[in-house]
């Protein structure tokens, strides 16, 4: 294997949630409130942020819970996430949106303030609307595919993923991959697949137990056996005991590395000094990366493309890359 091939990427990344409110109830989430729950304004955001200045950290995740498309509030919600993503542009980060289903014009208009986004399609099966998904309309596969197509047509970097171990089948997960293949194959915009095992949390109502790794090894392998090459497979490096096994199945990021896993608030995120040092005694290198992959820069917009090339340059001009060189 070349040193290339052994080279795993993550983003130096920190994450913003705009609300935790969300009109989903998926049986396993760790991460929603009640509506009611306060909203981040952009001066609360600046405050967050600004600190953050120089710091290494490139990505801005903006995570939020859903409103519902048909709330009266929707319009105040949908323009609170603009204006946190001007807020981290204006600092000088990238940001990166994941807020639910959008609709077209929505979504366009993120594009504009976004480097990449991303939606989990999570499991593409009806079944689960009679479980874990029963209170959760977002959470139709139909929709998601949706929105995955129409991120294809509009040309954005995109990041997707499968949660597994929440009752899918073998079968469910290969239609999962299947479709997202194709949609690659028609748009070439996903730059990343997340293979997320469930891990039980705190405040979750489901009572399923956790996925076991090795069942989760085998979904990374049957993953690269049916994906596009161009796609970067990503394990959450927090969800794993041994990220070994997986390196050498094929995944190649561990995703945005930050101060709290907002989703699995239950399970720290390794210290990035810590990680390095073990992968480089396994014979592998950490490398950061942006939040979007560098095919795709020709995709960002054009106002995003001088921030793109400034962090580019900081990752150069780091000193444990010139250590290296």
């Amino acid at each position: 294997m070349s040193s290339e091939a052994r080279t795993i990427t993550y983003s130096p990344s920190f994450t913003v949630v705009p609300t935790h409110e969300c009109f989903n109830r998926c049986g396993y989430c760790n991460f929603r409130a009640e509506a009611g729950s306060d909203w981040l304004t952009p001066e609360a955001a600046r405050q967050l942020l600004e600190p953050l200045r120089r710091t290494g950290v490139c990505e801005i995740l903006v995570l939020s819970g859903e409103v519902h498309p048909r709330d009266r509030r929707r319009g105040d919600w949908f323009s609170m996430i603009e204006s946190l993503c001007a807020v981290a542009l204006e600092l000088g980060f990238l940001p990166h949106t994941n807020c639910g289903i959008l609709s077209f014009a929505e979504m366009r208009a993120l594009q504009q303030v976004n480097c990449s986004m991303g939606l989990m399609l999570e499991i593409e099966s009806d079944r689960l609307l009679e479980s874990v998904h029963r209170h959760a309309p977002s959470k139709i596969p139909a929709l998601r595919v949706e929105q995955l197509a129409w991120a294809g047509e509009l040309g954005i970097p995109f990041t997707t993923g499968l949660l597994l171990g929440i009752g899918e089948t073998w079968a469910e997960r290969e239609a999962t991959l299947q479709t997202i293949a194709r949609l690659q194959e028609r748009y070439g915009h996903i730059q990343e697949v997340i293979l997320q095992p469930h891990r039980p949390g705190g405040a979750q109502h489901w009572s399923g137990e956790a996925l076991g790794e090795a069942e989760l090894l085998e979904t990374v392998r049957l993953a690269r056996s049916i994906l596009p090459a161009e796609i970067t497979l990503q394990i959450p490096p927090n969800l794993v005991v041994d990220l070994l096994p997986f390196l050498e199945a094929g995944v190649r990021d561990l995703g945005g590395i930050g101060p709290v896993d907002v989703v699995n608030p239950d399970y720290a995120h390794p210290l990035v000094a810590r990680l390095r040092g073990n992968l480089q005694e396994a014979g592998w290198k950490l490398k950061e990366r942006l939040p979007v992959y560098p095919h795709l820069y020709g995709r960002v917009p054009t106002a995003l493309r001088q921030t793109l090339r400034t962090h580019l340059q900081s990752f150069l001009d780091s000193p444990i890359l010139r250590k290296k060189k």
